[in-house]
C-alpha cells in the first residue's frame, strides 16, 4: 500500500471514528485499513493509534499528525492538477467550496457560464458553512473559496475577486408595520454560519437581547420569515424574489444594510484550471465580480 493510501485510512479513520468507517468510505477491508495503520505507525516512529474497547483511537501523536496527513493529501492533489493543469487547463480539474447561500445564489450561473466555455475542465463543488471551509483551503482540500472575508490568520492564499453583497434586515409586512428590534424574534442560521455570528455582533451593538429562534440552514430562515415567524438577517440577493413579491419587506435597524462583499480565495499559487475560472468570471462582468487588486 502506498504512503498517500496509508494516510487517507488515517484521516479517513479520524473522520470516521471506526477502522469499519474508514474501510466503507475506501472501499477496502477492515484488515486492509489496520495493516495500513500499522505500517504508518512504523514509518513514522510512534504508535498513532490504540487500542479502544472493541476499536481504535488516535493517540496524541496520531490527532497530531492527522491534521498534516490532511495537507499532505490536499497539496498532493493539488500538484497532481497543477501539472495536468500547466499542459492543458482546458481539460483539468477545479474543486470548490462555498458557503451555503453563496453556493445557492452565485455559484450556479458562474459555473454555468465557465463549463458552457470550458466543458473539458471538471468542477466540483462543497457546500458547507464558514467554519468549515476556511480549513478545507489551509489544508489544500479545494482550490478555491466562495464566501465573504478570508481570516486572518490563512496564510498562503490570494483574495482573487470580488462581488457586492448587502446584509439587510427583512420581515413579512404585518411583522414590518409594528417591528420593534428588541420585541421580535429574530430567525438565526445554523451553528457555525457566517450570518449569524453577524446577527449576534448587530443585535449585541444595538443592546437587544430579543427572542432567538435556530433553523438549521438558510432556506429554512427565509421559509420562517415568509411564515410570520420573526425577522431575519440575511443577504438582499438572497430574498430578492421575496422582496419583489412583497411576501418580506425590508426594516430599518441602526447599522444596517451592511456591506459584506463575497469574495473568491485561491491557493498561492493556484492550478492552470483555476486560473482559467478566475480568468472567465472577471472578463464576463454580467456574473458580477471585478478584480480584487
Amino acid at each position: 500500500m502506498t504512503t498517500n493510501a496509508r494516510l487517507r485510512a488515517l484521516v479517513e479513520l479520524a473522520e470516521t471514528g471506526s477502522v469499519r468507517g474508514a474501510a466503507e468510505r475506501l472501499v477496502v477491508t477492515e484488515s486492509a485499513i489496520s495493516s495500513a495503520l500499522g505500517s504508518l505507525s512504523a514509518e513514522v516512529g510512534v504508535p498513532l493509534v490504540d487500542r479502544h474497547g472493541r476499536g481504535v483511537r488516535l493517540t496524541p501523536a496520531g490527532q497530531r499528525y492527522v491534521d498534516y496527513a490532511r495537507k499532505i493529501l490536499g497539496l498532493h492533489h493539488e500538484a497532481v492538477m497543477a501539472a495536468r493543469g500547466e499542459v492543458d487547463p482546458a481539460n483539468g480539474s477545479v474543486r470548490l467550496a462555498a458557503v451555503t447561500t453563496a453556493g445557492e445564489l452565485l455559484l450556479p450561473s458562474l459555473l454555468a457560464s465557465f463549463t458552457a466555455k470550458y466543458p473539458g475542465v471538471e468542477c466540483k463543488l462543497e457546500v458547507a458553512s464558514r467554519k468549515a471551509i476556511w480549513p478545507m483551503l489551509a489544508n489544500h482540500e479545494v482550490d478555491a473559496v466562495v464566501a465573504g472575508r478570508p481570516p486572518a490568520e490563512l496564510d498562503q492564499v490570494q483574495v482573487r475577486a470580488v462581488s457586492p453583497n448587502a446584509l439587510v434586515v427583512v420581515a413579512p409586512p404585518e411583522t414590518a408595520r409594528h417591528f420593534d428590534p428588541a420585541g421580535a424574534t429574530w430567525l438565526l442560521r445554523e451553528s457555525g454560519s457566517g450570518t449569524r455570528a453577524t446577527t449576534t455582533a448587530l443585535l449585541e451593538e444595538i443592546e437587544a437581547n430579543p427572542p432567538q429562534m435556530v433553523l438549521g440552514s438558510h432556506g429554512a430562515v427565509v421559509a420562517a420569515a415568509v411564515a410570520g415567524l420573526g425577522v431575519t438577517l440575511v443577504s438582499r440577493q438572497a430574498v430578492r424574489r421575496e422582496l419583489e413579491t412583497g411576501a418580506l419587506v425590508e426594516v430599518a435597524v441602526p447599522g444596517t444594510p451592511l456591506d459584506r462583499p463575497w469574495h473568491i480565495v485561491t491557493q498561492s499559487p493556484c492550478t492552470g484550471s483555476t486560473e482559467l475560472l478566475i480568468s472567465h468570471l472577471l472578463a464576463h462582468r454580467e456574473l458580477g465580480w471585478r478584480s480584487a487588486g
